[in-house]
């Protein structure tokens, strides 16, 4: 294998549809903190979002909730 062809193999690029992902995220945690309950909802709701979709996989969606 070349260097050009493991270079090719290795990277990141942007979502394929910005659309869907912003549908996933969600815009509550704009401005979220985490210093209130109201700030802990919107980190919620955004959590929901990324688990629902499985972004995250089953056990980091259980270790949003730990600790409280």
């Amino acid at each position: 294998m070349t260097v050009a062809s493991m270079g090719a193999a290795c990277g990141t690029s942007a979502p394929a549809d910005v659309a869907g992902l912003r549908r996933v995220v969600g815009t509550d945690l704009i401005g979220a903190r985490g210093a209130t309950p109201a700030d802990q909802r919107k980190i919620d709701r955004t959590v929901v979002g990324i688990c629902a979709a499985a972004v995250w996989t089953k056990a980091e969606c259980a270790r949003h909730g730990e600790g409280r």
